[in-house]
């Protein structure tokens, strides 16, 4: 972790985001004040899993995933959290360890914000921990369906299923179809839904060819989400 870059006004970041702008002004000016600005190059490790789970994480700039590893060193990317989303609540509400990796995808500016600042304002604030929990339950609902994918569901389907998850968070409708604003490589996109680089590259191009997807540049332009639905609703 390097020192951020980057002036920030952190009293305007905390009342810009969505989960900390429900708070009081003077609330807001204590974490703000207490708050840890960060900047991390792009593949660096922001925290391991087992790491002490001491704070959370706003996105300020840039991408952060959030990912875990076999002992044989395979990796797979449980969720990939865009600028102004959260990460590390689960750790900071227990206070146990850090239960998976997350690393800068790219260039990543971050809001620190430590679990001994933030622990009693959620309890003086009921509905700002309801909140947090909503969010906890939405990440629970995303591992499940990216679990029950990789247990049934053949490569094609959840590759598609990968696809459509990534067009609902990054999707930019465009004359061509709707661009996927984030750059992965194959090898990212097979650690997404847990299948090799090459099969990743093998349907990319089957679907290129058949006019279900364009490659622009590294971007991804879904041309025809019919096709793409029907393919991630086929277990076959």
């Amino acid at each position: 972790m390097t020192a951020i870059r980057i002036n920030f006004d952190k009293d305007l970041v905390l009342a810009g985001h969505f989960l900390l702008k429900h708070l009081e002004r003077e609330e807001r000016h204590r974490l703000a004040t207490a708050a840890r600005l960060s900047h991390h190059a792009r593949g660096a490790m922001i925290f391991q899993k087992g790491d002490p789970g001491d704070s959370m994480m706003a996105v300020i700039r840039g991408r952060v995933k959030i990912c875990c590893h076999s002992m044989d060193g395979k990796e797979l990317v449980l969720s990939i959290i865009n600028k102004g989303g959260l990460f590390g609540e689960i750790a900071l509400l227990d206070g146990e360890p850090r239960t998976a990796d997350a690393v800068a995808l790219e260039e990543t500016d971050l809001l620190v914000l430590d679990r001994s600042q933030l622990m009693p304002v959620l309890t003086a604030r009921p509905d700002l921990a309801f909140r947090i929990i909503s969010v906890l339950c939405q990440r629970l609902r995303q591992t499940s369906e990216h679990l029950e994918d990789t247990l049934f569901l053949e490569a094609p389907s959840r590759f598609a299923r990968a696809l459509k998850r990534l067009g609902d968070a990054f999707g930019k409708p465009g004359p061509e179809g709707l661009r996927l604003d984030i750059k992965l490589s194959q090898q990212q996109l097979g650690c997404l839904v847990g299948v090799s680089r090459e099969s990743v590259n093998k349907l990319l191009n089957e679907w290129q060819r058949a006019g279900v997807i364009e490659m622009d540049a590294g971007y991804i332009v879904i041309r025809d989400t019919g096709a793409l639905d029907d393919i991630a609703g086929s277990c076959g």
